[in-house]
């Protein structure tokens, strides 16, 4: 079953963002398997990432690059992030 995934970081800047990103492409980690979904939205220094996965266990599993990257960069999260089950998702 699909889940969705959202990320509320503390200050999250455009410039963090973009470094993640450069950083996960480097090592071969993005698009990670299952991700299904991406929108990285908000003002900057407020941004927030919701994601669509195909199964928690992918989530999990890319979960093991992506946390080292995002303490290297300084990205603090104070919350775990939502994971949430999804009932339905239509694509237009």
């Amino acid at each position: 079953m699909s889940m969705l995934v959202r990320f509320s970081p503390e200050s999250l800047t455009a410039d963090k963002y973009n470094e993640v990103k450069r950083r996960l492409n480097e090592a071969g980690h993005w698009p990670p398997a299952g991700l299904e979904y991406h929108v990285c939205f908000g003002t900057e220094g407020q941004l927030k990432v919701s994601e669509i996965w195909a199964s928690n266990g992918q989530f999990e599993a890319f979960g093991e690059h992506l946390l080292p990257i995002l303490d290297e960069v300084g990205i603090a999260q104070p919350n775990p992030p939502e994971l949430l089950d999804i009932y339905n998702q239509e694509r237009f």
